[in-house]
């Protein structure tokens, strides 16, 4: 972790490309997992029986006019992921010729084989029919989501240069808080994951998402309580307590709409309100994991010199 919060050696000289890049990345990932969710929501992702052709076609030459019902969707997933497929190798290029921080090349190389990963299973699930391959394909989505906002992260700005901020003198409460709250919110993606595909392990989704809402609320309670000078800190932290409330909404209304006649909501309403639920997972994923990353960076002693101050911070949570 201490190689991953030092900046730049040189951040006069680092190229703007990177960072561009990583966002656009990150941007495209969001909407490809929104467009997967509605696949499987739909029930579509067998629509088209062959990969990596579509009924015999090549992928990117398959005529508009038949992309109808539940084509449309799945043949949608596969051009959209293309085009982050695509974009992960420019990002990975990009970095390797320009940026210096070796370990920041090797996360590109790391991005763009689990793209390739994600490819083929997703390719594969299609091919032999295994409802174990859509759900391991579910997870390094949100993975591989979470290291594309990871790599905006690293190539910013704020992590090109030296960190002004005085050191958090905390013991590391926050940021492994924050690490362990990252880690359940993916668990309980994993959960998501085999709820969606199977119908089962309700009780685990359940189980992880209360776990999940108990830790987001110390983290927010945390934040706003002992770092509320830090507006890096707190902004994200307040963002992931909203982005709560609306899961907390979501999953109620998936859960019920699901698995009782108690709603009765139209197929279509239930349709974007669990693909919704989804996705909002994902951006909380997100989220906490630049909490995680600021937090452990701000913990690390600040590369330039800083007035010296003795805080005296008590913490209880």
């Amino acid at each position: 972790m201490s190689s991953v919060i030092r900046p730049a050696q040189n951040p006069g000289d680092a190229s703007v490309w990177p960072h561009r890049l990583a966002l656009i990345l990150a941007c495209a990932t969001f909407p490809l997992l929104f467009v997967g969710g509605l696949v499987t929501a739909k029930g579509a992702g067998l629509a088209v029986p062959d990969w990596p052709t579509t009924f015999g076609y090549n992928m990117f030459l398959y005529p508009w006019s038949k992309m109808v019902g539940g084509i449309f969707y799945e043949h949608s997933h596969r051009l959209v992921a293309s085009t982050v497929g695509l974009l992960t190798i420019v990002l990975a290029s990009t970095l390797w010729f320009k940026e210096r921080r070796n370990w920041l090349r090797w996360l590109g190389v790391a991005a763009l084989v689990m793209v390739i990963i994600q490819g083929v299973l997703g390719g594969l699930r299609v091919v032999l029919l295994e409802h174990m391959l859509a759900i391991v394909h579910a997870c390094l989505a949100q993975a591989f989501f979470a290291l594309t906002a990871s790599l905006a992260l690293f190539t910013s700005a704020e992590w090109n240069r030296p960190s002004a901020e005085e050191p958090l003198i905390d013991n590391g409460k926050l940021s492994r808080l924050c690490a362990f709250t990252t880690g359940l919110i993916y668990v309980q993606s994993v959960f998501g994951a085999v709820v969606r595909h199977t119908g089962d392990r309700v009780d685990a989704h359940l189980l992880f998402a209360a776990l999940v809402a108990l830790h987001v609320m110390f983290i927010l309670l945390r934040v706003v309580k002992y770092h509320a000078h830090r507006p890096k800190l707190v902004g994200p932290a307040k963002i992931l307590g909203l982005l709560l409330l609306i899961q907390m909404l979501l999953g109620t209304g998936s859960f019920f709409g699901k698995f009782t006649p108690l709603l009765g909501l139209p197929i279509e309403f239930l349709v974007l309100l669990t693909t919704a639920h989804l996705v909002v997972g994902a951006l909380m994923l997100v989220i906490s994991l630049v909490l995680t990353l600021r937090s452990y960076r701000y913990s690390a002693a600040p590369t330039p010199p800083v007035r010296e101050k003795v805080l005296t911070e008590q913490f209880s949570l």
